[in-house]
């Protein structure tokens, strides 16, 4: 008899809905009840409507038997969903983690021209969030976005910050790149 444990294997689900509660807590339940487990989660709330990505680990049948009762599950609860297989994530021991944080008046292309800043300079984005308010002071939209991303083995640090900030100063972006920190409470 083999000693070896099972490869663990992944799905990625997306889903919409309008109730973010009940959202989460019947995609956990189904996959608890199909003997997977939660690896990772995000959930955020865009108008009336939440998206929540589900990163589920288990043996092939559970997540298979987990797949194959989206669908019903997606009717009864409302809601829509996408199913990707996925593997665990690489790893990267010698790449460094940065967040970039940029403040700015809303623009419809900021956000194009930073992933365009990072792809030109093979920095990967590992996760984005931007929203969008109206100043208090002015009434003018303005925009925050917050970027981690994963500098490669071998950037020059310096150089790579003294660009972004160059990039920066020409899109008249307030905006800053540093190390990431884990948050403590």
């Amino acid at each position: 008899m083999s000693t070896t444990p099972p490869r663990e294997q992944f799905l990625l689900i997306s889903a919409m809905g309008r109730n973010p509660t009940e959202l989460t807590n019947v995609l956990c339940r189904a996959s608890q009840e199909n003997r997977c487990a939660v690896v990772s989660s995000r959930l955020t709330r865009h108008g009336e409507f939440c998206a929540l990505v589900l990163q589920i680990s288990g043996s092939w049948d559970g997540l298979a038997r987990l797949e194959a009762g989206l669908s019903a599950l997606s009717k009864r609860h409302g809601f829509t969903a996408n199913v990707t297989r996925s593997s665990a994530q690489e790893v990267r021991p010698q790449a460094l983690p940065y967040v970039a944080y940029v403040s700015a008046a809303y623009r419809p292309d900021i956000l194009n021209e930073l992933c365009q800043f990072f792809l030109d300079h093979h920095v990967e984005l590992e996760s984005l969030t931007c929203d969008t308010y109206q100043a208090p002071q002015t009434g003018g939209t303005m925009l925050n976005a917050t970027i981690t991303v994963t500098l490669p083995a071998g950037t020059q640090i310096s150089w790579l910050r003294d660009q972004f900030l160059d990039f920066a100063d020409a899109l008249n972006l307030d905006a800053l790149i540093e190390p990431w920190r884990p948050q403590h409470p």
